[in-house]
């Protein structure tokens, strides 16, 4: 009773030592326990593309319109994404100094696309792929292309339809948090299973992947989010950035939910005398959209799996992954590790098949017990700087 009490990150760090000590010391339990990760994979591989498809479809159709200063909101708003997609170029420039490869759960090969081109003529295909077919074989593409264009169309529908729609969305959210709550014992089996067919290092691979990514988050917090707001207020932007870390971003460390962080940033926002017309409409925005972490795990993972599978990522190609890594984590779902269900969405963009993307998520999840509340640290403190930033451009004029 006494464990089913632990929250989630002791229990995955249980989870990770027991599953690394049985893969070492009785390596013959391997193989079936290693069956708890791939129904934990399956299960992820199962829910993933319905909750993109239902979580944006609802979150535009739902969209209210505000009476804020619409300047000031879409200034906030393109700062989410310029923030976004800085944070991926920083993801992109770590990987290829230091290159990261995980140990899969099993071998398999990637097809790379010959030329940015056929990138682009893939991506452009699988946005306008069939809906059905595009939830049956796991298409984010066509299921965030159809969830766009389903919102704006169901914008115009009657108030409870579009009600349905949100409780239809929270319900398949609902069930990817008990799928969640089984992570400890999926990765318990992917673990044990890693560490008898691979080894240790393994394990220090996803030490390293960790690494990585928790820098290029520290980065963006201490190095670009600065620049960013000093070249809007042109003033140290210092201060401000620390107190919206001390303040917002330890507690969002250890809820791990920028949406159980809202009231947190309201009241911070208040305190630091942000016009409240504006707060009060980009930060619960931000909540939902601005994912700066997001884009640095899917960019970070995406590259470590290319690298894994000794695939050739050229400039264009990478250039293209930031600006889907960016546009994909506005899709995030508000549940603990919502980014990694998004990593084959971007996967896909090299051809990595399914199986192999989800096998990604899987190694994710056994990092997540550091990268989810960073990034979720990161994403909640961001969306108070850049509120108070472009606050103080319109107190300024």
């Amino acid at each position: 009773m006494r464990l089913l009490q632990m929250g989630l990150i002791p229990q995955i760090l249980l989870g990770v030592v027991l599953g690394a000590l049985l893969g070492v010391f009785v390596p013959t339990v391997a193989e079936p326990l290693g069956l708890l990760g791939q129904l934990f994979v399956a299960m992820l591989k199962a829910v993933a593309p319905l909750l993109v498809m239902l979580l944006v479809m609802s979150a535009i159709a739902n969209r209210h319109e505000s009476g804020s200063d619409g300047r000031k909101t879409l200034i906030v708003v393109a700062l989410y994404v310029a923030g976004m997609v800085c944070a991926a170029i920083v993801a992109l420039i770590l990987s290829q100094l230091f290159p990261q490869t995980i140990a899969l759960a099993a071998s398999a090969e990637g097809a790379p696309p010959v030329a940015v081109s056929a990138v682009l003529t893939d991506v452009l295909l699988k946005l306008v792929d069939n809906p059905v077919n595009a939830l049956l074989t796991g298409n984010f593409l066509g299921c965030l292309s159809w969830a766009v264009l389903l919102g704006l169309s169901f914008r115009k529908a009657p108030d409870t339809f579009r009600e349905h729609l949100q409780i239809a969305a929270d319900g398949v959210a609902s069930i990817v948090r008990y799928v969640i709550k089984l992570a400890p014992i999926g990765i318990f089996g992917l673990v044990c299973f890693t560490v008898a067919t691979v080894g240790m290092q393994a394990l220090a691979g996803y030490a390293s992947l960790a690494t990585v990514l928790v820098a290029a988050m520290l980065i963006m917090a201490l190095l670009v989010n600065p620049l960013l707001v000093f070249f809007l207020t042109r003033e140290n932007p210092y201060p401000i950035v620390l107190q919206c870390l001390q303040e917002s971003g330890i507690t969002a460390f250890f809820t791990r939910s920028s949406a159980a962080n809202i009231p947190v940033n309201l009241s911070l926002a208040k305190k630091l005398g942000i016009s409240e017309e504006l707060y009060s409409v980009t930060i619960p925005v931000g909540a939902t959209v601005n994912m700066t972490g997001a884009a640095i795990t899917i960019t970070t993972l995406t590259l470590a799996a290319t690298h894994t599978l000794g695939i050739e990522v050229s400039l264009p190609a990478a250039l293209l992954l930031c600006v889907i890594s960016a546009l994909s984590a506005c899709g995030a779902s508000g549940v603990p590790s919502g980014s990694l269900l998004l990593i084959p969405l971007a996967c896909s963009l090299f051809g990595i098949p399914l199986d192999v993307s989800m096998q990604v998520v899987a190694v994710g999840f056994i990092i997540s017990v550091i990268q989810d509340s960073a990034e979720t640290a990161l994403n909640s403190s961001t969306d108070v700087v850049y509120t108070y930033a472009v606050d103080q451009i319109g107190k300024s004029d």
